[in-house]
């Protein structure tokens, strides 16, 4: 939870008509809760979350859904959701220790697309996990269900894919993020009698699902990104992302992992 006086310097740089995204930037807080502030400023109740927009009458997308869009992308790669007590559900996305950005934009993300509800951060062996508990989050994440993801059907609903085919990068962003990698390769080369040695970088995404390395690949096909895929065991598995021009427009939109 914010304090007062965070709010109202927040409310205050957007009544000099600065745009919710600088202000965002400057303060580190979400757009999302910035534009809830307009209309109320004083902190909810205790244990009080925002409604869920997908319980509404009448059903929408979530306020920030390029945020949506990238946490979506985390939870189908490394998150998942359990059942706590009394209809409260946990997200938890697994974040490697060795990147603590990541770890920065997950929690970001969460509180983004949930407000009011805490995040925390469970410590593991060589990660933690990023994790906010509510109601709603399988009406947020209808891909929830029994078993591993990879062992049952993974598609979206109409909804998510309009927030995908607005906010692409972000979604292609959180499946680098969670399974996905930028790395660089080496190969040599005789040139005029001289062994050479060349490096090039590329991405790679790896996933068991082949309904969610579709949605990757389908994705990178709107963006005009080339791929191929990579077989392990004689099965597709990981998908690599070679070309200098795609690997040039993925470094734009995605970069590595920090």
């Amino acid at each position: 939870m914010y304090d007062m006086g965070t709010r109202k310097r927040a409310l205050a740089l957007v009544g000099q008509g600065r745009s919710l995204n600088s202000v965002s930037k400057e303060t580190g807080v979400s757009r999302a809760a910035i534009r809830s502030w307009q209309t109320r400023i004083e902190p909810l109740e205790r244990g009080r979350a925002d409604p869920c927009p997908r319980c509404a009458a009448k059903p929408r997308a979530p306020e920030d859904p390029a945020a949506y869009s990238y946490l979506l992308g985390l939870y189908l790669g490394d998150g998942c959701i359990s059942h706590q007590r009394r209809g409260v559900h946990s997200l938890r996305i697994a974040c490697a220790d060795a990147w603590p950005g990541l770890i920065e934009a997950c929690a970001k993300a969460i509180s983004a697309v949930r407000p009011t509800n805490k995040v925390c951060r469970v410590q593991s062996i060589g990660c933690q996990y990023v994790t906010s508990s509510s109601k709603h989050w399988p009406c947020l994440f209808p891909q929830h269900g029994p078993g591993k993801k990879h062992d049952r059907k993974i598609a979206l609903e109409p909804w998510q894919q309009e927030i995908v085919d607005a906010h692409p990068w972000d979604f292609i962003r959180g499946l680098i993020h969670s399974d996905g990698c930028r790395i660089t390769n080496w190969t040599t080369r005789m040139i005029r009698g001289v062994c050479k040695r060349y490096d090039y970088p590329r991405y790679f995404f790896s996933n068991k699902s082949d309904d969610i390395r579709d949605l990757f690949t389908d994705t990178l096909n709107k963006l005009g990104v080339g791929w191929t895929h990579c077989t392990r065991h004689g099965k597709p598995f990981t998908i690599s992302i070679a070309r200098k021009a795609d690997v040039a427009l993925m470094d734009v939109h995605v970069g590595p992992k920090h």
